[in-house]
């Protein structure tokens, strides 16, 4: 093998390495990214379709698809809760107008539930070092010490109950605190209600504003 073939191969060994150490610090990242114009994707093709004529066409089209429709919604529901970035306000949007404001609001609360449990038992199972990469050093040096002061449970719990939180880190931070799942688990069921209603009901009154806006323009 010549020294200009050693190069080349030392060169891809190289770029291989720095490749995978991108991927590998950007995981998440991308992820969202895709979600992103995935969703991107999906509102133009809607468009294009002629989906967004009104709630009723748009839902109509979805429930066409039978239970897929509601377990697509429920998984979706989960990966915006556990992966950073993706658009969480428009699958709760998706639940609310698919599905009407009552079972659209209990599936939101239950997949949200689910996945804010989730990222409990990640961040407890695989510790800080998952949660620092996930949300970086920033967000995770503003809220770090909270977990040491023994008036956490209450400022965990008011944060959930309030609409403007951010309300999936706090529950990978929480699974680094003393906190039991049992106590995790109570504050989350009893006090995400209120701010999934006020998203969802936002976005449901949102879109019928959006769709109305779509019309006058045509």
């Amino acid at each position: 093998m010549g020294i200009l073939n050693k190069i080349e191969i030392s060169k891809w060994i190289i770029l291989e390495g720095i490749m995978k150490d991108f991927f590998k610090r950007n995981i998440y990242n991308i992820i969202s990214l895709l979600m992103l114009i995935f969703f991107a994707l999906l509102a133009y093709y809607g468009y294009k379709k002629g989906l967004f004529d009104s709630i009723e066409s748009f839902r109509t089209y979805v429930l066409s698809f039978g239970p897929w429709a509601f377990l697509i919604f429920f998984i979706a529901n989960i990966m915006q809760v556990v992966v950073p970035g993706v658009p969480g306000g428009i699958i709760l949007a998706f639940g609310v107008i698919t599905f009407g404001p009552l079972k659209g609001f209990i599936y939101n609360y239950l997949s949200i539930c689910v996945g804010s449990m989730l990222n409990f038992l990640i961040s407890r199972t695989f510790g800080q070092s998952l949660v620092l990469k996930m949300f970086g050093e920033g967000t995770f040096n503003k809220y770090k010490d909270k977990i040491k002061d023994n008036t956490y449970e209450k400022f965990f719990a008011l944060a959930i109950l309030l609409p403007a939180a951010p309300d999936d880190f706090l529950c990978y931070l929480t699974g680094l605190s003393n906190m039991s799942f049992k106590t995790f688990a109570k504050i989350i069921l009893l006090c995400k209600p209120p701010s999934i209603l006020a998203y969802s009901m936002a976005w449901y009154y949102g879109f019928d504003w959006f769709i109305q806006k779509i019309q006058s323009l045509s």
